[in-house]
């Protein structure tokens, strides 16, 4: 193999070629990127590179609460073998994960590239923004492992970005200290910062900076829909996908996400902490923020900056990145995050109120709960549309009718074999089901998986990496996927028999749409 280095002429017409470096063994690899010589891993046929630096350490006064550096260069030769700690957290981005090392100095991306030269130039890129509430999550997760979707002739980046209040804090004094008068968002601008790298040093490793894919669940599929609506994301990506997360509400149900609000949330953090400035608090242990910080601290704000407007204005606007978009939800995205035991259909309306304030009666009236089986399962369900099936629902209608790029809608229904005890038991299709098929990781786990569960994650993996190399998921096991077009178009129904099918629940959804758009004229939101 030939060495190529970001300084060599003509290098990047051909992608990468990776140098093995005999004095560390044969398994070992050797690239130049910004900042220095980087020692990976040949592992299995995929040159992997963990835990290269996309942004200088984040830490103490020069780098707490301030937008992504650039890094300083190294001498010698760089370790690229182990993944860095995660950021700042408390807790874990999945039930049944093991919490993760963490340190603030936790800026690091991880490559995953095939070793062997491709045939036809530079290789489409796919980079994946992890999901955790934007309070949690780690890169190196095994599930996040991108071997699998490598192998099949595309290059696989994942990010880390700050988390909770060390990530999404906006402060009166750290407005001032900015030439635009804002704050917060700093998760944001390293995700921006880490997509800025992969276009500047992407090649060296195989890949393509003009055929990049932002990619997320979760948290990193609502990191997807800001990023869409960011003018400094603007031309960072050229496809995206998004699963089970996005930003479409109207702001007057998060105020929180209005820059007014989040500066005093801000300065509540400072009195809870009995800090007297940011600069104080600065300085302080990142302990002490992961005690304090609630979760009104722990997401993107629309700052009129960084953050123009939110994503669903900026779609009305015609003010997004106009890509082609794959997306959608889960059937049963509440299994995983809500407990049933004990909910009633006297309780239903009062836990509902508990949780999420009084809803209108049309809400409530799209979700029978005569009945105690019904009650659960309306909450169920109601709980699903809310935070998640009818943002996608939404998102894939303002793509059809704004966009001029094709949105490929799904729902995944396949009632995955989680283990009958412990913190996943009973959680069929939920929230999180669909990423041990799409990121084709069926192995890592000794569950009892059918033939129906191997045929799907193939099909699943297949149709992802198409749409990373050419914008259509298309070909493959899977039945032909239509365009969603809005109206009465129809999704892409992932189950043990994938097929073309009716968008479930409707006129729910319907219901929701209507609540939310009487609320936004109501309170002059774009």
């Amino acid at each position: 193999m030939l060495t190529l280095c970001a300084a060599l002429a003509g290098a990047a017409a051909r992608g990468a070629d990776f140098l093995p470096a005999p004095p560390a063994g044969p398994a070992a690899v050797q690239i130049l990127a910004e900042g220095g010589r980087l020692q990976g891993r040949l592992e299995q046929g995929v040159a992997v590179f963990r835990g290269v630096p996309f942004a200088a350490p984040p830490v103490g006064v020069a780098g707490r609460w301030r937008p992504p550096r650039p890094i300083k260069p190294w001498e010698g030769l760089r370790s690229a073998e182990a993944f860095a700690p995660a950021c700042p957290q408390s807790g874990v981005s999945m039930p049944g994960e093991a919490p993760p090392p963490t340190s603030e100095d936790c800026l690091y991306l991880n490559i995953w590239s095939p070793a062997a030269p491709p045939a036809v130039g530079p290789l489409p890129v796919l980079v994946w923004i992890h999901g955790g509430g934007y309070a949690n999550g780690w890169t190196g997760m095994p599930l996040y492992s991108g071997e699998r979707l490598a192998r099949r002739g595309i290059v696989v980046v994942t990010l880390a970005y700050r988390l909770g209040a060390l990530g999404f804090l906006a402060h009166a004094e750290l407005s001032r200290e900015t030439p635009s008068g804002t704050s917060g968002n700093y998760g944001l601008l390293d995700q921006v910062a880490a997509l800025r790298w992969v276009q500047r040093n992407i090649q060296a490793f195989g890949g393509d900076p003009r055929t990049v894919t932002v990619a997320g669940q979760s948290a990193g599929a609502m990191s997807v829909s800001w990023l869409m609506a960011m003018p400094s994301a603007r031309g960072l990506f050229h496809r995206a996908i998004a699963q089970s997360g996005g930003v479409f509400e109207p702001l007057a149900l998060a105020p929180g996400y209005r820059h007014a609000q989040a500066e005093r949330e801000g300065q509540v953090l400072l009195e809870q902490l009995g800090a007297g400035s940011v600069d104080e608090l600065r300085r302080r242990p990142a302990a002490d923020l992961l005690v304090a910080a609630a979760g009104p601290l722990s997401h993107p704000v629309v700052d009129g900056h960084v953050v123009p407007r939110s994503p669903g204005a900026a779609y009305r606007l015609g003010q997004v990145a106009d890509v082609p978009l794959l997306l959608g939800s889960n059937a049963d995205e509440a299994r995983a995050l809500l407990d049933t035991r004990g909910l009633t259909s006297a309780r239903f309306e009062a836990d509902l109120a508990q949780a999420f304030g009084p809803l209108p009666a049309p809400l409530l009236a799209a979700y029978p709960h005569d009945g105690d089986a019904q009650a659960v399962a309306a909450r169920l369900a109601l709980e699903r549309d809310l935070r998640f099936g009818w943002d996608m629902w939404a998102w894939a209608h303002l793509q059809a009718e704004h966009g001029r790029e094709p949105v490929y809608y799904y729902q995944f229904g396949r009632q995955v074999p989680f283990p009958g005890q412990g913190a996943r038991a009973g959680w069929g299709a939920s929230h999180f089901a669909e990423l041990w098929y799409m990121l084709d990781q069926l192995d890592q786990e000794t569950w009892d998986w059918q033939a129906e569960d191997r045929r799907l994650s193939d099909a699943m993996a297949g149709a992802w990496v198409r749409f990373v190399k050419t914008g259509n998921p298309n070909g493959g096991g899977l039945p032909h996927w239509p365009a969603y077009r809005g109206g009465a178009s129809r999704l892409m129904r992932l189950d043990s028999l994938p097929h073309v099918g009716e968008v479930p629940n409707p006129a729910a959804l319907e219901v929701f749409d209507r609540v939310y758009e009487a609320l936004r004229r109501s309170s002059g939101e774009d």
